[in-house]
């Protein structure tokens, strides 16, 4: 464990943040496997479930959580998977 003061509150703050972070990333799984599996069952509720995973994708990607071409990568398949 951390001796210096600053040091000891680096570590708290560095599990708060990835406390913090986990649940905003399951929160983002959770929301592109409700649509997907509205998709898989022809769901009617499927358009809006894509706009709440897209949602999901980009507030992920604007709090440093997931890297840009990941968020468009996901958003592009998601919409690919909506089409069909």
């Amino acid at each position: 464990m951390a001796n210096i003061k600053s040091a000891i509150k680096r570590a708290e703050l560095n599990i708060i943040q990835n406390e913090r972070n986990s649940a905003q990333k399951a929160a983002l799984r959770t929301s592109i496997k409700k649509f997907e599996a509205a998709v898989a069952t022809g769901s009617d509720d499927a358009q809006a479930l894509y706009v709440a995973a897209s949602a999901a994708i980009d507030k992920a990607h604007s709090k440093g959580l997931i890297h840009k071409n990941k968020a468009n990568r996901d958003k592009s398949r998601l919409a690919k998977k909506l089409v069909k």
